[in-house]
């Protein structure tokens, strides 16, 4: 299955991820936008792997205190375009430790850990026309998500959490 460590958002956040969305397409920005149901911030992408159960416990192994988590800039990796979160320490400490916890199962990255949410994919337009999304929550849980095709479509399913 294929596996990756999230921040789902909160209501607010995804609300203004929408209002974002829908003035990038008014200004004709063309891609492959994510559904709302699927906008999140990525601690560590692990891939496909047959150790959910290991890697679950290795979670286990990863303690925060809560803390506040805010849109930063928007930004871009080539033709993916995304808002990126303010730099925290409550955030920095929580991705270094998750990916700490799961060295042994992600694959290997060559870019530090930019906090961003992806909002299109293969995006061509004029992004710099629209404002970045305003929003902060509470971060208080961390999810285990998978990923899986559906009729053609990615469907994320939490399937632990702490």
């Amino acid at each position: 299955m294929r596996l990756f460590v999230a921040i789902d958002l909160s209501e607010e956040m995804r609300t203004s991820l929408v209002t974002m969305m829908h003035d990038l397409k008014k200004a004709d920005v063309k891609g492959s936008y994510q559904p709302v149901a699927n906008l999140h911030l990525t601690l560590a992408f692990i891939g496909e792997t047959e150790n959910a159960e290991t890697i679950k416990e290795a979670l286990k192994s990863v303690s925060y205190k809560p803390f506040r988590m805010a849109f930063g800039e928007k930004g871009s990796f080539g033709n993916t375009f995304w808002i990126g979160i303010k730099s925290n320490q409550g955030l920095n400490k929580l991705a270094k430790d998750v990916r700490t916890a799961l060295a042994g199962y992600l694959p290997e990255e060559e870019r530090e850990f930019v906090p961003h949410i992806t909002l299109i994919r293969n995006c061509a337009g004029k992004t710099q026309t629209v404002k970045a999304a305003k929003g902060e929550m509470m971060v208080k849980k961390v999810s285990l998500m998978k990923s899986e095709l559906k009729k053609g479509k990615r469907v994320y399913t939490e399937i632990f959490s702490f």
